[in-house]
């Protein structure tokens, strides 16, 4: 491939379009979910981590090769240090239509405005409790009192959609189901219901015996609410019903029941620039040896990114004994 001929772009052998990535800026994090980390966890040293100029140029690179949405996810994203630099260059990027944050929220009573001004257009937000010993028992250090302030903070900010995650899990939380709903509802802003994955070891629980699926979710809700079936899509796997009388969606995330593979539009970089084809999947390649390569430039990076492509796997197969399962856990892959 010339450097005339790179692509504007990105499509795999299955003919999908990625038009989307999650870029990884941390592996580190103010709390320690149990379903996303061990409770005494190791991190990278700094120098296996790429720096903002890195990360900055790996999403250039995307942008040019056609990608219109980028994710900043982590880890925790807003404990990296100075990482609204990276933000701000990362809004003015041409051809960028959407950046979007998944965020713990504990930093965005001091950030949500901040971001918004930097061109953050959506913001995820994880709570998985309404109940602060709860909170603190499944996010193991987290105060569940400064991230409701950081929703109240994200709200009166002003992005496009605020949306809260939060995975249910057996014998945690289960029984916060509608709580939850009612409380999006109460904010006007949407919420998703995401399926445990088996990514990694947990620490303090069997995955297969947590699990709960978003069937069951579902049907939690419209005890209380009536789902009304939604076109409604964003740049990730979520399915929305809209919430009858209401302005607020409910989505669903559901890769373990209800595999959502084969319309697959993004990949992700994890921190140490390794660009990962597929969340349950290992097929990868090594972009920050590249990046950190004086005899490569810019062009060498971008036909690496469009040669990766072909190693796209069609899906994951999550619990299945016939496939490998995935070794790393959340914190290391990029929410």
């Amino acid at each position: 491939m010339s450097r005339a001929e790179l692509p504007t772009e990105l499509i795999d052998k299955f003919n999908r379009r990625v038009d989307y990535i999650r870029l990884s800026v941390t592996d580190r994090c103010d709390f320690r979910c149990v379903y996303c980390m061990t409770e005494d966890m190791t991190f990278l040293p700094r120098n296996q981590i790429l720096s903002l100029e890195e990360l900055h140029r790996v999403a250039r690179a995307f942008t040019e090769l056609g990608v219109k949405k980028i994710r900043l996810t982590g880890g925790e994203p807003m404990v990296r240090s100075n990482v609204m630099s990276l933000i701000e260059k990362l809004g003015a990027l041409p051809g960028l239509e959407e950046l979007l944050l998944t965020t713990n929220g504990a930093q965005l009573e001091k950030y949500a405005a901040p971001l918004r001004a930097a061109g953050v257009n959506r913001i995820n937000i994880s709570i998985d409790s309404l109940d602060a010993d709860r909170f603190k028992k499944i996010s193991r250090v987290g105060k569940l009192d400064r991230v409701l302030a950081g929703i109240d903070a994200s709200v009166a900010a002003g992005f496009d959609r605020i949306r809260l995650n939060s995975v249910i899990m057996r014998g945690y939380n289960e029984d916060e189901v509608l709580a939850l709903t009612d409380y999006a509802i109460g904010k006007g802003i949407d919420i998703a219901f995401i399926e445990e994955m088996p990514l990694g070891e947990a620490s303090d629980h069997d995955r297969r015996q947590t699990t709960c699926s978003n069937d069951w979710v579902k049907s939690e809700i419209e005890k209380k609410y009536q789902l009304l079936n939604s076109a409604s899509r964003t740049a990730g796997p979520s399915r929305y019903s809209q919430i009858a009388g209401h302005d607020s969606r409910v989505g669903f995330i559901s890769p373990v029941t209800h595999n959502f593979c084969a319309d697959c539009n993004r990949v992700r970089i994890t921190v140490e620039g390794r660009l990962l084809l597929c969340l349950g999947n290992e097929h990868s390649v090594d972009l920050r040896a590249i990046l950190r390569d004086k005899s490569k430039d810019d062009y060498d990076l971008k036909a690496a990114i469009v040669a990766a492509m072909d190693i796209k796997p069609e899906r994951h197969y999550f619990y299945d004994r016939d496939h490998a399962q995935p070794v790393r856990l959340m914190n290391m892959t990029g929410g």
